[in-house]
């Protein structure tokens, strides 16, 4: 296995000092990526979903999502769900999966507890009826795969039990969004008005001095000719 394997070059590497440093490198860059690469794509792992806990109303029905995913396959897949109760585990249900695809015999231990995963698109999860303030706290979904050498993993989801849904008041939250909005809004203008004010302003003086530059010129075409014009008077004879 990748583990035997780089047991053997890691012994390797102490027999070789010369080349001690050339190995890690070898190691670091090639040989751990794939021993990780290896050893996840084999582990076992039980899912809860991206958000592990609901908020429920006494007195509903509500179901904990649990799903199993593992990329080599399953062989007699044990699974079981377990509840903490004041740090004593108890069993809700538990089964083995055969193989993929065939539905499961599930053993229940706990009343109003119905399974419904019925191993579709590897679904273990279960519903609970008719919770109580009892039934709110942590239950675990474990899983072992014999396939993959007994690996087991678990799954934490956590129930709270209300006496109804409070509604967040999003007042506070949507006034101060909209100041600071209102204030970036009012920045934002304020730049762009300052900007568009000093390139009016650039363009102004840029004219400006266009006709001066003009009028600097015509006055001295002017004054040449002026110049010229007196100079081509003829001179009087003299008597």
């Amino acid at each position: 296995g990748p583990a035997d394997f780089i047991l053997s070059y890691l012994q390797y590497c102490h027999s070789q000092d010369s080349m001690c440093a050339l190995c890690s490198l070898i190691w670091l860059c090639f040989l751990f990526p794939l021993s990780s690469g290896m050893w996840s794509v084999q582990a076992l792992e039980m899912i809860v979903g991206k958000i592990p806990f609901l908020q429920a109303v006494n007195g509903s029905t509500v179901m904990l999502p649990c799903t199993y995913a593992s990329c080599i396959g399953i062989q007699d897949l044990y699974f079981n769900w377990q509840f903490n109760d004041n740090g004593t585990m108890q069993k809700v249900c538990e089964s083995l999966i055969v193989n993929e695809g065939v539905e499961p015999h599930v053993e229940i231990f706990r009343e109003r507890v119905e399974f419904v995963g019925k191993n579709r698109n590897n679904n273990v999860s279960i519903l609970l009826w008719n919770i109580t303030f009892e039934d709110g706290g942590l239950y675990t979904c474990f899983g072992r795969n014999p396939k993959e050498k007994g690996r087991n993993h678990s799954a934490i989801f956590k129930l709270i039990v209300v006496d109804e849904l409070r509604v967040v008041d999003n007042t506070l939250t949507i006034m101060i969004a909209s100041a600071v909005g209102g204030a970036i809004a009012a920045l934002m203008g304020f730049m762009l008005l300052k900007n568009f004010t000093i390139f009016v302003l650039s363009k102004i003086e840029e004219k400006n001095k266009e006709c001066l530059v003009t009028s600097s010129g015509i006055d001295n075409t002017e004054n040449g000719l002026s110049g010229s014009k007196a100079d081509s008077k003829p001179t009087p004879k003299k008597k």
